[in-house]
């Protein structure tokens, strides 16, 4: 298996995230379905460099939470 980055692959497969202007995307997580060679499908990770582990945790747990439940930015009020 070889590293590889997957800028490319990400914009080819149509990618894209909804940023407003002055955003500043800091890390990334991303998760790669992969179909091999022999037909097996599995699953693949890359994350940004830097990116630490609490807040890799923290990135996959709450987008769990976005895809189980839908996100509002309402839902984020502590009130």
């Amino acid at each position: 298996m070889a590293e590889q980055k997957i800028g490319q692959l990400i914009d080819a497969l149509g990618v894209q995230a909804d940023l407003d202007e002055g955003d500043l995307p800091t890390d990334a997580f991303v998760i790669l379905k992969v179909v091999k060679a022999d037909g097996t499908v599995s699953l693949a990770s890359a994350r940004s460099e830097g990116l630490d582990w609490i807040t890799r945790l923290g990135m996959i747990t709450a987008a769990q939470a976005i895809e189980n439940s839908g996100y509002t930015e309402a839902s984020t009020d502590d009130t």
